[in-house]
């Protein structure tokens, strides 16, 4: 499939350094989950980028997968969209899958028509690292119902309210904590900002 190059997004300024800024963003909102983590923050002055997203892609969803995706890291978009994999492709040569159990990594635009978390790999005991990472479009990272978390990384437990999101899919998430250390990692992305969501966090869900 060729890239569209009239429509092509631009990659990051500094390809390593913007890169490294972005990973240790990601790490840290997984290390803190249910803390917001501005992922714009590590991306001065990239005006280029964010104007030709023009609000088609969360712009921390496309840096995130910029910063972490290459040749080796399949990559599932639930969008019927060519910009963000034009980027991808280009940018960091990654290639796309429409098979979500083969992708690393997996862009949902919409959370409220989320796949099944079953359809993604979860890893094997053997290497749990091949479960896929999940980038979800949320509405807002604040004003979603509120459910308590818990885990490494959180002292005693936290409050978080991600809009948008269904009861199935914490019902969904909640019965892969029975798989550690497999699971799925995910992240939730509003803009330019995100939170974690680490397959070690337990969210209480009634």
């Amino acid at each position: 499939m060729r890239i569209d190059m009239a429509t092509l997004v631009p990659g990051f300024n500094d390809t390593v350094h913007d890169a490294q800024r972005v990973f240790r963003a990601l790490l840290d909102a997984l290390s803190r989950p249910g803390r917001i983590v501005a992922i714009d923050a590590a991306l001065p002055d990239n005006h280029a980028m964010r104007d030709g997203l023009a609000g088609r892609v969360p712009l921390a969803a496309f840096a995130s997968l910029l910063a972490l995706t290459d040749y080796s890291t399949p990559v599932f978009i639930e969008r019927d969209d060519h910009v963000l994999g034009d980027a991808l492709r280009f940018h960091a040569s990654a290639p796309l899958t429409k098979e979500r159990r083969a992708a690393a990594f997996a862009y949902i635009d919409e959370a409220s028509n989320m796949p099944p978390l079953d359809a993604f790999s979860h890893g094997e005991p053997e290497s749990p690292e091949e479960a896929a990472t999940l980038f979800i479009r949320v509405p807002s990272l604040t004003t979603g119902e509120p459910l308590v978390w818990r885990g490494p990384g959180i002292a005693e437990s936290r409050t978080v309210g991600i809009a948008g999101l269904t009861r199935e899919f914490w019902r969904q998430r909640a019965a892969l904590t029975a798989l550690f250390p497999c699971g799925i990692d995910c992240y939730f992305v509003a803009g330019g900002s995100l939170v974690g969501l680490p397959r070690t966090t337990h969210v209480e869900v009634n």
